[in-house]
Protein backbone atom coordinates (compact mmCIF):
# COMPACT_ATOMS: atom_id res chain seq x y z
CA UNK A 1 0.00 0.00 0.00
CA UNK A 2 1.14 3.20 -1.36
CA UNK A 3 1.58 6.01 1.83
CA UNK A 4 0.00 9.41 1.45
CA UNK A 5 1.76 11.88 1.51
CA UNK A 6 2.24 13.50 5.32
CA UNK A 7 0.83 10.55 6.51
CA UNK A 8 2.69 9.38 9.37
CA UNK A 9 4.11 5.80 9.45
CA UNK A 10 2.76 3.84 12.51
CA UNK A 11 5.10 3.83 15.89
CA UNK A 12 3.72 1.18 18.17
CA UNK A 13 1.03 0.73 20.41
CA UNK A 14 2.92 1.50 23.66
CA UNK A 15 4.10 4.96 22.14
CA UNK A 16 1.21 6.49 21.02
CA UNK A 17 -0.69 7.11 24.35
CA UNK A 18 -3.24 5.18 24.23
CA UNK A 19 -5.09 4.65 27.31
CA UNK A 20 -5.40 1.23 28.43
CA UNK A 21 -9.39 1.08 28.11
CA UNK A 22 -11.92 -1.78 29.70
CA UNK A 23 -12.59 -2.10 33.41
CA UNK A 24 -16.41 -0.83 34.53
CA UNK A 25 -18.42 1.92 33.33
CA UNK A 26 -17.74 4.07 30.25
CA UNK A 27 -20.30 1.64 27.72
CA UNK A 28 -17.79 -0.38 26.91
CA UNK A 29 -18.71 -4.18 26.58
CA UNK A 30 -19.37 -6.30 29.89
CA UNK A 31 -16.94 -9.23 30.27
CA UNK A 32 -14.19 -8.25 28.17
CA UNK A 33 -10.76 -6.43 28.79
CA UNK A 34 -7.73 -6.04 27.19
CA UNK A 35 -5.87 -9.29 28.84
CA UNK A 36 -8.52 -11.61 27.54
CA UNK A 37 -8.58 -10.41 24.65
CA UNK A 38 -5.16 -10.77 24.25
CA UNK A 39 -5.28 -14.36 25.82
CA UNK A 40 -7.76 -15.07 23.04
CA UNK A 41 -5.82 -14.02 19.90
CA UNK A 42 -2.72 -16.02 20.99
CA UNK A 43 -4.55 -19.35 21.17
CA UNK A 44 -5.94 -18.08 17.96
CA UNK A 45 -2.77 -17.45 16.35
CA UNK A 46 -1.54 -20.96 17.47
CA UNK A 47 -4.25 -22.65 16.02
CA UNK A 48 -4.65 -21.18 12.73
CA UNK A 49 -1.58 -18.92 12.15
CA UNK A 50 -1.02 -15.12 10.89
CA UNK A 51 -2.62 -15.66 7.74
CA UNK A 52 -6.23 -16.45 8.80
CA UNK A 53 -6.42 -14.64 11.68
CA UNK A 54 -9.00 -11.33 11.43
CA UNK A 55 -10.72 -9.52 13.72
CA UNK A 56 -13.58 -10.82 12.73
CA UNK A 57 -12.68 -14.49 13.92
CA UNK A 58 -11.40 -13.29 17.06
CA UNK A 59 -14.87 -11.50 17.89
CA UNK A 60 -16.74 -14.99 16.92
CA UNK A 61 -14.30 -16.84 19.20
CA UNK A 62 -15.29 -14.12 21.93
CA UNK A 63 -19.43 -14.60 21.35
CA UNK A 64 -19.05 -10.72 20.39
CA UNK A 65 -19.38 -8.29 17.86
CA UNK A 66 -15.96 -7.14 15.99
CA UNK A 67 -17.14 -3.29 17.25
CA UNK A 68 -16.75 -4.34 20.78
CA UNK A 69 -12.85 -5.60 20.13
CA UNK A 70 -12.33 -2.36 18.64
CA UNK A 71 -13.65 -0.52 22.34
CA UNK A 72 -10.13 -1.92 23.36
CA UNK A 73 -8.24 -1.61 20.65
CA UNK A 74 -7.91 0.50 18.20
CA UNK A 75 -6.47 -1.66 15.49
CA UNK A 76 -5.36 -5.10 14.47
CA UNK A 77 -1.85 -4.10 14.46
CA UNK A 78 -2.37 -2.89 17.97
CA UNK A 79 -3.72 -5.97 18.60
CA UNK A 80 -0.93 -7.99 17.54
CA UNK A 81 1.75 -5.94 18.77
CA UNK A 82 -0.18 -6.66 22.18
CA UNK A 83 -0.07 -10.47 22.05
CA UNK A 84 3.59 -10.27 20.52
CA UNK A 85 4.50 -8.79 23.95
CA UNK A 86 1.84 -11.10 26.20
CA UNK A 87 4.18 -13.80 24.40
CA UNK A 88 7.56 -12.59 25.58
CA UNK A 89 5.73 -12.55 28.89
CA UNK A 90 6.18 -16.53 28.78
CA UNK A 91 10.55 -16.14 28.60
CA UNK A 92 11.89 -17.37 32.16
CA UNK A 93 14.63 -14.96 32.04
CA UNK A 94 17.70 -15.30 34.26
CA UNK A 95 19.20 -12.73 37.01
CA UNK A 96 22.37 -11.58 35.47
CA UNK A 97 23.30 -10.29 39.03
CA UNK A 98 23.72 -14.13 40.74
CA UNK A 99 27.08 -15.43 40.38
CA UNK A 100 26.42 -18.09 37.66
CA UNK A 101 28.86 -18.31 34.70
CA UNK A 102 27.79 -15.72 31.78
CA UNK A 103 27.92 -18.73 29.32
CA UNK A 104 25.33 -20.73 31.04
CA UNK A 105 23.07 -17.44 31.63
CA UNK A 106 23.41 -16.99 27.60
CA UNK A 107 22.60 -20.59 26.87
CA UNK A 108 19.65 -20.64 29.02
CA UNK A 109 18.83 -17.45 27.57
CA UNK A 110 19.06 -18.68 23.88
CA UNK A 111 17.18 -21.91 24.81
CA UNK A 112 14.38 -19.75 26.13
CA UNK A 113 13.94 -17.66 23.14
CA UNK A 114 14.28 -20.80 20.82
CA UNK A 115 11.08 -22.27 22.48
CA UNK A 116 9.40 -19.40 21.90
CA UNK A 117 9.78 -19.50 18.76
CA UNK A 118 8.69 -23.26 18.35
CA UNK A 119 5.51 -22.88 20.02
CA UNK A 120 4.68 -20.21 18.15
CA UNK A 121 5.52 -20.08 14.72
CA UNK A 122 3.68 -16.92 13.96
CA UNK A 123 6.13 -15.00 16.53
CA UNK A 124 8.89 -14.53 14.02
CA UNK A 125 6.92 -12.14 11.10
CA UNK A 126 5.88 -9.96 13.94
CA UNK A 127 9.13 -9.81 16.12
CA UNK A 128 10.88 -8.05 12.41
CA UNK A 129 7.44 -5.57 12.12
CA UNK A 130 7.56 -4.23 15.22
CA UNK A 131 8.98 -2.04 17.32
CA UNK A 132 8.92 -4.39 20.46
CA UNK A 133 8.67 -2.29 23.23
CA UNK A 134 6.71 -3.54 25.72
CA UNK A 135 7.49 -4.65 29.07
CA UNK A 136 8.03 -8.05 28.54
CA UNK A 137 10.40 -8.00 25.50
CA UNK A 138 11.85 -4.99 26.93
CA UNK A 139 12.56 -6.76 30.24
CA UNK A 140 13.96 -9.88 27.43
CA UNK A 141 16.45 -7.34 26.08
CA UNK A 142 17.74 -5.49 29.46
CA UNK A 143 18.86 -9.32 30.67
CA UNK A 144 20.40 -9.86 26.98
CA UNK A 145 22.19 -6.65 27.27
CA UNK A 146 23.27 -7.58 31.35
CA UNK A 147 24.21 -11.33 30.38
CA UNK A 148 26.71 -9.84 27.34
CA UNK A 149 28.19 -7.27 29.38
CA UNK A 150 29.14 -10.05 31.65
CA UNK A 151 31.67 -11.50 28.60
CA UNK A 152 34.13 -9.16 29.02
CA UNK A 153 33.80 -7.87 25.42
CA UNK A 154 35.04 -4.27 24.07
CA UNK A 155 31.97 -2.16 24.07
CA UNK A 156 32.01 -1.41 20.78
CA UNK A 157 31.50 -5.22 19.73
CA UNK A 158 28.55 -6.12 22.63
CA UNK A 159 25.98 -5.29 19.95
CA UNK A 160 27.50 -7.56 17.37
CA UNK A 161 27.85 -10.57 19.68
CA UNK A 162 24.11 -10.01 20.81
CA UNK A 163 23.54 -9.83 17.17
CA UNK A 164 25.25 -13.07 16.53
CA UNK A 165 23.81 -15.42 18.63
CA UNK A 166 20.14 -14.05 18.81
CA UNK A 167 19.88 -13.58 15.74
CA UNK A 168 21.07 -17.11 15.23
CA UNK A 169 18.14 -18.23 17.74
CA UNK A 170 15.67 -16.42 15.79
CA UNK A 171 16.69 -18.56 12.53
CA UNK A 172 16.88 -21.43 13.63
CA UNK A 173 13.67 -21.23 16.15
CA UNK A 174 12.05 -19.75 13.08
CA UNK A 175 12.75 -22.75 10.57
CA UNK A 176 11.87 -25.12 13.28
CA UNK A 177 8.46 -23.85 14.13
CA UNK A 178 7.18 -23.83 10.66
CA UNK A 179 8.52 -27.24 10.04
CA UNK A 180 6.56 -28.87 12.88
CA UNK A 181 3.82 -26.27 11.86
CA UNK A 182 4.07 -27.69 8.40
CA UNK A 183 4.48 -30.96 9.39
CA UNK A 184 1.20 -30.91 11.60
CA UNK A 185 -0.96 -29.03 8.40
CA UNK A 186 -0.44 -32.46 6.74
CA UNK A 187 -1.15 -34.94 9.45
CA UNK A 188 2.09 -36.09 10.05
CA UNK A 189 4.59 -36.10 12.79
CA UNK A 190 8.12 -34.30 11.81
CA UNK A 191 10.14 -37.24 11.61
CA UNK A 192 7.47 -38.85 8.91
CA UNK A 193 7.63 -35.12 7.33
CA UNK A 194 11.51 -35.45 7.24
CA UNK A 195 11.28 -38.66 5.48
CA UNK A 196 8.41 -37.92 3.33
CA UNK A 197 10.71 -34.72 2.38
CA UNK A 198 13.94 -37.03 1.87
CA UNK A 199 12.09 -39.55 -0.15
CA UNK A 200 10.49 -36.90 -2.74
CA UNK A 201 13.82 -34.74 -2.94
CA UNK A 202 15.95 -38.18 -4.24
CA UNK A 203 13.79 -38.71 -6.78
CA UNK A 204 15.38 -34.99 -8.50
CA UNK A 205 17.97 -36.22 -10.42
CA UNK A 206 19.43 -32.62 -10.39
CA UNK A 207 19.63 -32.84 -6.68
CA UNK A 208 21.06 -36.53 -6.91
CA UNK A 209 24.80 -35.51 -5.47
CA UNK A 210 23.72 -32.71 -2.67
CA UNK A 211 21.35 -35.36 -1.53
CA UNK A 212 24.00 -37.44 -0.80
CA UNK A 213 26.56 -34.87 0.53
CA UNK A 214 23.85 -34.24 2.67
CA UNK A 215 23.11 -37.84 3.97
CA UNK A 216 26.45 -38.04 4.91
CA UNK A 217 26.59 -34.97 6.99
CA UNK A 218 23.20 -36.06 9.14
CA UNK A 219 25.13 -39.41 9.64
CA UNK A 220 27.50 -37.72 11.07
CA UNK A 221 25.68 -35.47 12.96
CA UNK A 222 23.91 -38.30 15.24
CA UNK A 223 20.15 -38.66 16.12
CA UNK A 224 17.46 -40.86 15.72
CA UNK A 225 14.94 -38.39 15.04
CA UNK A 226 13.87 -34.87 13.89
CA UNK A 227 14.26 -33.26 17.50
CA UNK A 228 17.38 -35.17 18.61
CA UNK A 229 18.61 -33.59 15.58
CA UNK A 230 18.03 -30.19 16.01
CA UNK A 231 18.91 -30.38 19.72
CA UNK A 232 22.65 -31.76 18.42
CA UNK A 233 23.01 -28.69 16.22
CA UNK A 234 21.43 -26.03 18.39
CA UNK A 235 24.24 -27.49 20.91
CA UNK A 236 26.97 -27.36 19.30
CA UNK A 237 26.00 -23.73 17.74
CA UNK A 238 25.73 -22.46 20.72
CA UNK A 239 29.27 -23.91 21.67
CA UNK A 240 30.60 -22.27 18.64
CA UNK A 241 29.05 -18.80 19.02
CA UNK A 242 30.12 -18.89 23.38
CA UNK A 243 33.97 -20.19 21.67
CA UNK A 244 33.92 -17.27 19.13
CA UNK A 245 32.95 -14.37 22.04
CA UNK A 246 36.05 -16.29 24.33
CA UNK A 247 38.37 -16.16 21.61
CA UNK A 248 37.06 -12.72 20.99
CA UNK A 249 37.61 -11.11 24.32
CA UNK A 250 41.06 -13.31 24.69
CA UNK A 251 42.14 -10.85 21.30
CA UNK A 252 40.51 -7.70 23.15
CA UNK A 253 42.48 -8.25 26.49
CA UNK A 254 46.39 -6.57 26.84
CA UNK A 255 48.72 -9.66 26.97
CA UNK A 256 51.42 -8.51 29.19
CA UNK A 257 54.83 -8.26 27.43
CA UNK A 258 57.17 -11.02 26.62
CA UNK A 259 60.09 -11.28 29.17
CA UNK A 260 63.38 -10.54 27.39
CA UNK A 261 66.31 -12.60 28.14
CA UNK A 262 69.31 -10.51 29.74
CA UNK A 263 71.48 -8.60 27.01
CA UNK A 264 74.91 -10.77 27.56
Amino acid sequence: MVRAAGQSARTSVWLEGKERRGGRGGGQPSGLDRDRITEVTIRLLDADGLAKFSMRRLAAELNVTAMSVYWYVDTKDDLLELALDAAFGELTLPDPETDEDWRDQLRALAREYRGLLVRHPWLSPLIGTYVNIGPNSLAFSRQVQRIIRKTGLPAHGLVAAISAVFQFVYGFGTIEGHFIARSAAFGMTPDDYFQHAMSTVTQAPEAADIVQESAELMEARGGDTVQEMWERDFGFALDLLVAGIEAMVARSTPQPPTPQPPTP
